[in-house]
Formats: structure tokens, sequence, C-alpha cells
């Protein structure tokens, strides 16, 4: 009985050659170097997570916030942050 499953994969010619070149410079097969890649992919791709109830709930209170109209602009936030704009502290000894 067999554990695999053989698969048909369309891809463009650049991306061919690259994939040969990569194969016969790692001398592998065409199968090692794709569930390589697989498994690479399924490791660092962002995992789907679901937000908790808390989460849910800031979420809740800061669109209510905004239809409010109690926001401050990315505009507003530099313009506060730029050297100009800011107070100075007191120098610590």
């Amino acid at each position: 009985m067999r554990n695999t499953t053989t698969m048909t994969v369309s891809l463009p010619p650049a991306m061919v050659e690259e994939f040969e070149k990569v194969r016969k410079t790692e001398n592998r097969t065409k199968s090692e170097l794709v569930r390589e890649a697989l498994r690479h992919y399924f490791a660092n791709r962002i995992p789907v997570v679901s937000a908790s109830d808390e989460e849910l709930a800031a979420i809740r209170r800061g669109r209510a916030a905004l239809k409010r109209g109690q926001f401050v602009t990315l505009d507003q936030v530099l313009h506060d942050l730029a050297p100009q704009n800011r107070k100075a502290g007191r120098k610590r000894a």
C-alpha cells in the first residue's frame, strides 16, 4: 500500500529554472525539495488565532469611541511628536 499521493503542479518557466538549479546544487529529488519547501511554509506561516472575549470587548469599545469621534489622527500624533512641539523635560542628575 502506498503512503504518498502524487500531485501535479504548474510553475512559470523562471521558477522551474530556479527550482532545477537548487535541486541540482543540493543533489535532491524534486519530491524532496517540494516537501522541504512545504514544511518550511507550514512552519513559518502566520497562525490563525481567535480573539479572546476580552479582546473582542476592547475592539467593540474602540469602535464605539471611534463613532463618538474620540480619536487622534496620525497627523496629530506626528505633529505632537515633532521635535519643535515637544516640551523639554527637567534634566536629571
